[in-house]
Formats: C-alpha cells, structure tokens, sequence
C-alpha cells in the first residue's frame, strides 16, 4: 500500500476526492499564483460531503482567491519595511522575527504571507545569510525575544533546528525563543523526540505558538504532539484567525479556545485577516468580530479568551480591537491606534 503523500496540485487535489473535476482549471490558476499544500493529517480531517467544510475552506483552492481588491496588498504587515537584513523583522523594540525558511507543511488559503511563502517563495536562509541574522541579533542587546516564523520554522530537520538554537544560545540578552507553526495539526508525527531536543538551549525559555482555526484540528493525534512539548518543558499558547465561514461562531470559537485550554496551551491572540491579496472572502467587518469576541465573555472561562488583535497595515504592529483603540470612521472604515499611541485608517 502506497504512503499516503502530501497534496500539491489541482490533480493531487481531485484524485484524492477533495476537488470536484469542473473545478480543476480555477484551482490550477490559484495555484500557479499561490502555493498549494494539504497533508495526509489535513485531508482526513476533510468532510467531503460538506460544500462549506471549515477545514476545506482553509486549504482547498478556490476562485476567489484570483479576486485582489484594492486595499490589499502584496505585503499586508509591512515585513520589508522592517527588515534590516534577510530573514530579519525588527518591528518592535524587545523582539526580532527570525524567517529561516518560508515553506510550510500545508498552505492556508488566507495567508498574510501568500507572496513570499512557498517553493517559489523567498526561500530558506544560506548557512552565510543565517550567522548574518544571528550577528544582528547578537549586535542589538534589546532583544529579549526571537520569533522563529517564515514560512514554518518546524519543518526544518532537527539537525538546523539545533543549529539555530545553538547560535542563539551563545547570546545572551536573548532570554525567550518562540516558534509559530502549524505542523503539530499538520503533521503530528514530526514532534519526536529529536526534534523536541533541537528546541532546547541552555539559557533559553522555549515557547511554541500553535495555529489553529477550527475545533477539528485539535485531533488527538495533535493534542498528543503538544502533550510531547508541553511535557518536555516547553510552554504554548494559540494562535487563531477569524474566518467568515470558518470559526465566525462564538460557539465554534469557544469549542476551539477551550481546546487549547485543556490540551494546556493558553488561549494567546485572534487575528482579524490581513488585508492580503486574493483574501477578501475570509474578512468580515470588524464590528461583526467585536460582537462574536464579547459572545465569548461570560460563556466560557476567563482562561479561553484570546486578545482580539489587529496588525495595522504598514508596518505598524498590532493593536487590540477594544473600542479604547479602535473608532469607527464611516461604513467599513476605522480608526486604529498603534502602540505609540498614533492613529491610522483600515483598511
């Protein structure tokens, strides 16, 4: 019997039944724009009787994705505009993103990264361009944290995990090391043993930031995987974002929260979608995601309640959307206030 493989085209896609056949041509154009990636773990998660299936929606292609309007943009976040130096953001005082690689297990169809992720995307670090990252680092004693994102930093081998871990642990102002994936939902059989040593360095407080959007995700399989970090010493919190059609239900919303919360990963933040390209089907309007955030107040515990947040586009950070921060302007217009406390319009 073959080993079942991972998904990567419009083919791939109908041959395992996730596509119907008079779709092929759309998915295959989405494609040659926007990588495309669903693991043996994330199509068995896939009702195919479900036209509206949550999994689905998050990575199976469609057309809409081939539809940009005007306020999105191919760099949401404002990446490049804090980047000192290749795989460097420096967008914060206190904390640096480290992109050592920018593929991933699977691709979400809502990606605020969907232009620089992917086989064709911004690629994975030389040995030459990582020790120039890791000698920024090292050259700017207020960084306290490192982010590992990308792309996802887990699919990297154990062997350049370690590697990575073990230049930051010769620096010593870095005290916290975090990584943001996707693979313990992705693929759980990858949190072994050896890659759970690779995470590990003398000085460092390790923590993983587990994405997840929906309840199925939260098989047993990967609350397994998570109980293999969490008990090996590292620490995790969520990552989540809100979805039209997805998780746009507080009740699917707190099914998912108190999923984190008994699988010991605290609720961390929920995103409001990037204005990305192609990903306008998935935004709804703030308001809406305020109404859904305070339906989770008072229904569930104190410890299921992510921080509703905001990356204002531009480059300039996150921002709670609490109505201290966050005024409306007109229809489907805000004013959002950054961190230093200036304001800027969304979209």
């Amino acid at each position: 019997m073959d080993t079942p493989r991972t998904l990567k085209s419009a083919y791939d896609l109908i041959a395992a039944g996730l596509l119907e056949e008079s779709r092929h041509n759309e998915a295959a154009r989405v494609g040659e724009r926007y990588a495309i990636a669903v693991t043996p773990a994330i199509a068995e998660l896939i009702d195919r009787a479900d036209p509206a299936d949550p999994i689905a929606l998050q990575f199976i292609p469609q057309a809409d994705e081939l539809v940009t309007r005007p306020e999105e943009r191919d760099d949401p976040i404002g990446d490049h505009a804090h980047t000192p130096i290749k795989g460097i953001v420096h967008r914060y005082p206190d904390r640096v993103l480290l992109k050592a690689v920018h593929v991933c297990p699977v691709y979400c169809r809502f990606c605020f990264r969907r232009e620089m992720v992917g086989p064709d995307g911004d690629g994975t670090l030389s040995g030459e361009e990582l020790e120039a990252a890791l000698a920024y680092i090292a050259a700017h004693d207020e960084i306290w944290e490192v982010i590992l994102t990308g792309g996802d930093p887990l699919v990297l081998s154990p062997r350049r995990l370690a590697a990575i871990m073990q230049g930051l642990a010769g620096i010593d102002h870095v005290r916290i090391v975090r990584f943001h994936s996707r693979v313990p939902v992705a693929t759980p059989q990858a949190i072994n043993g050896e890659l759970i040593e690779a995470l590990k360095a003398a000085g460092k407080t390790v923590w993983v930031a587990l994405h997840a959007n929906h309840p199925k995700e939260l098989t047993a399989k990967t609350r397994a995987a998570c109980a293999r970090l969490i008990d090996a010493g590292i620490a995790m919190v969520s990552q989540t974002v809100l979805l039209k059609g997805v998780n746009d239900d507080p009740a699917i919303l707190g099914a998912l929260m108190r999923g984190f919360v008994e699988t010991r990963i605290k609720p961390y933040y929920l995103h409001h979608p990037d204005l990305a390209p192609g990903t306008g089907h998935f935004r709804m309007d703030i308001a809406e995601g305020q109404a859904i955030v305070a339906a989770l107040r008072g229904q569930y515990s104190g410890l299921c309640q992510p921080t509703y947040v905001l990356d204002i586009p531009g480059g300039h950070g996150k921002t709670p959307l609490a109505s201290a921060t966050t005024q409306s302007i007109g229809e489907g217009c805000w004013s959002v206030s950054d961190y230093r406390g200036e304001r800027h319009i969304w979209p």
